[in-house]
């Protein structure tokens, strides 16, 4: 049995179960440094919960991944929300799933216009990071602290990802 998804386009309604669309486009802005710089203002609600909890900036270099994408695992963080900037203006894949009774339930796919990023709220079930046709890196915020704040899903049969058509993989 086959299990095929589809990647659509990233939208901020679309993806508003499962955090924030991190884009200039129609978010709060305004100027700032005597008019040389414009400010897009709190694109992202950053969580972090549990003891000795502290905001994480790191960087990360991801390879790309073949596709179409056998998708085995997703994974969430409990105790804060994870975020992911490209550096660079590429696309990349974005897959998240809601909580059911049983675990995840059936993924949602998107694709992410260049320069687009988001950050996943806490809990949420989503695919590792998935650079598109060539490795790219990303500024990611995320939590740190005790505790454990990683939890990974293996689905008992895999999903199949597919890029709209014109997507160079």
């Amino acid at each position: 049995m086959t299990r095929t998804i589809l990647a659509t386009p990233l939208t901020r309604e679309a993806f508003a179960p499962f955090g924030d669309v991190i884009d200039t486009d129609g978010a709060e802005h305004f100027t700032i440094n005597g008019g040389m710089c414009e400010r897009y203002h709190d694109l992202a609600k950053v969580e972090t919960a549990g003891p000795g909890a502290r905001v994480l900036v790191s960087i990360f270099k991801g390879k790309p991944y073949p596709f179409p994408l056998e998708l085995t695992l997703v994974e969430r963080h409990p105790l804060g929300s994870q975020a992911f900037v490209p550096l660079s203006p590429a696309p990349f894949l974005v897959v998240v799933c809601s909580d059911g009774p049983d675990g995840p339930e059936m993924p949602r796919a998107f694709l992410t216009r260049p320069g687009q990023g988001v950050n996943y709220s806490r809990n949420t079930w989503h695919a590792v990071l998935t650079p598109i046709g060539q490795p790219q890196d990303f500024l990611v915020v995320d939590r740190g602290g005790d505790g454990n704040n990683l939890e990974e899903h293996r689905f008992s049969e895999p999903w199949t990802i597919h890029l709209s058509e014109g997507t160079r993989a």
